[in-house]
């Protein structure tokens, strides 16, 4: 039988052999303290019959939590390498909701690292500044974790800006309205950005929950230029994998399927948790008496430079933000 010891020694072997640039032995761990969580009553955020006492325990208030999704045909950055994955969505976010389904943005500016806030204005009439800095890539780079940003980079993606930007702004925007993220969790040894890093990767490890391309194409639904889909359609076929009808999004008057929002109650710390997934709060904004297209336009080459041509001259805040024009009035999510 292998001692651990040597398991080690193997395991350094293989990681030589292989090249690896870095050693799993040295990354550092980033998440946060949470002893204290291990006498607080378990329950699911937002079904608590008590106050919740430490908030670094479970999302308070913003103990909704929706796993939020794009199906995009084009980046506007194709020629710089910023491409979409084959057959899969990309992220969009990890967003807190209040348990009433209202929602809080910029929650710490001293952690807004966003180069373009939207809102740039809060409804208080606080000013978000924009960030300056360097990117949000820089610090997970800071904490070795290459294998997080390689995952974001193939499969979050934003449209007409570099990634790191989109990133930056999901984190400012709503992870520091997340409670369990605040930096008051990690105590005295907190590390300057680990935070940001909790976020990500709670964002990644939410997003393969719902392999949504999958999920809809194993009920024979996949992207197409002449096929269309009936909203029970797709409710349906995600509803019978997931338990539960999550929000979806369309824009060209609700005829094409552009977003999806999965939604649910977690137990514990949004870093890790157990996600309880629940049915969507808004009505789809999709056209319920029209069929339903879910594009893959950006196949076909005349459709794919006459959108890098209009990509080019619109900025990047209004084609990944203002939400407002691509959902229906009633889901205005302040551009998201």
């Amino acid at each position: 039988m292998a001692t651990l010891a040597s398991l080690v020694v193997v395991l350094v072997a293989s990681a030589n052999v292989f090249g690896a640039s870095q050693s799993i032995f040295t990354v550092p761990k980033t998440f946060p303290k949470l002893q204290g969580c291990l006498t607080e009553p378990l329950t699911y955020s937002c079904e608590n019959t008590t106050t919740i006492k430490d908030t670094c325990c479970s999302p308070t208030p913003g103990g909704l939590v929706l796993q939020t999704q794009f199906w995009s045909t084009y980046t506007g950055l194709e020629r710089k390498g910023q491409l979409l994955p084959k057959g899969s969505w990309t992220i969009h976010g990890l967003w807190p909701d209040n348990c009433d389904g209202s929602f809080e943005q910029y929650c710490d500016l001293s952690r807004q690292f966003d180069p373009a806030p939207s809102p740039a204005i809060l409804p208080d009439g606080t000013v978000v500044p924009a960030h300056k800095g360097p990117g949000v890539d820089t610090f997970v780079a800071e904490f070795k974790r290459l294998d997080l940003l390689d995952y974001m980079s193939k499969y979050w993606i934003n449209q007409g800006a570099p990634n790191a930007d989109f990133w930056g702004h999901e984190f400012s925007k709503h992870a520091t309205c997340t409670s369990t993220f605040d930096v008051a969790c990690y105590g005295p040894d907190y590390k300057k950005h680990q935070d940001v890093v909790d976020f990500f990767d709670a964002v990644i490890r939410a997003f393969k929950m719902y392999p949504t391309f999958d999920l809809l194409a194993s009920a024979g639904i996949i992207p197409s230029n002449r096929t269309t889909y009936t909203l029970t359609q797709l409710q349906t076929a995600l509803k019978a994998q997931t338990g539960s009808i999550p929000f979806l999004g369309c824009g060209f008057n609700g005829t094409v399927l552009q977003e999806v929002w999965y939604f649910h109650h977690v137990l514990g710390s949004v870093s890790p948790s157990t996600h309880m997934s629940l049915a969507t709060c808004f009505n789809a904004c999709c056209n319920r008496r029209n069929n339903l297209a879910i594009s893959s336009l950006w196949t076909q080459p005349r459709i794919r430079r006459a959108l890098l041509l209009l990509v080019s001259t619109i900025t990047s805040a209004h084609i990944r933000r203002n939400v407002k024009s691509v959902f229906c009035p009633d889901v205005d999510r302040n551009a998201m």
